[in-house]
């Protein structure tokens, strides 16, 4: 299982949930939320109560320790999409193929156009 740092559970879990296309599990609370795809894969996401610092991507200050990265099919529409849901496109883009949005607690994700074999 997977579970992510941050301050307030539900609401990453909604963002993740709404960008990913899963269910948030209805047994979810304030201090703890888990989304899924119905077929076995699951991310939590568990409440930080003091202190609390996100990512400092690409910086190390604060390692990102993990990162998501969700394939697309179209770039321009996926970014529009997840700065819908509250996401920032980051200043530092390191590649074409992909592009660095960091979500509501400020955990780095990316959309990725994969590329033809």
């Amino acid at each position: 299982m997977t579970v992510i740092d941050c301050p307030d559970p539900q609401a990453l879990a909604q963002f993740y949930a709404s960008l990913l296309d899963w269910k948030v599990d209805p047994e979810s609370d304030e201090g703890w939320a888990t989304i899924g795809d119905g077929g076995g894969r699951e991310l939590s996401f568990q409440r930080v109560e003091s202190d609390y610092r996100a990512p400092d991507w690409p910086g190390q200050e604060v390692p990102q320790q993990l990162h998501i990265d969700v394939d697309v099919d179209d770039l321009d529409e996926a970014e529009a999409a997840v700065l819908e849901l509250g996401a920032t496109k980051h200043d530092h883009q390191p590649g074409q193929s992909f592009r660095v949005f960091l979500d509501p607690a400020g955990h780095p994700f990316c959309l990725v156009k994969p590329s033809a074999l």
